[in-house]
């Protein structure tokens, strides 16, 4: 009998566990979703500002999909 109640503590912990593990990965998407979220915002601001600056992405897009070997872009900052 005391194995029993042992076995039915252990299994008590053992979901208890796993309820706690399902809550902080569902709050770590969460936050994760936001980071993604905010992330799109920023990128959507640098295309419309490169856009506005007369930037073509849709031919730049192209020409990376053609495979021109073009330098990379840290050598273009420098």
């Amino acid at each position: 009998m005391a194995k029993k109640a042992k076995a039915e503590g252990s299994e008590a912990e053992q979901v208890g566990f796993h309820k706690g593990a399902l809550t902080t990965l569902a709050k770590e998407r969460q936050e994760l979703m936001r980071m993604l979220g905010i992330v799109e915002q920023l990128m959507q601001m640098h295309i419309k500002a490169l856009k506005e600056l007369g930037v073509d992405l849709e031919a730049e897009a192209k020409k990376a999909a053609k495979g021109e070997k073009k330098k990379p872009l840290e050598a273009s900052l420098k």
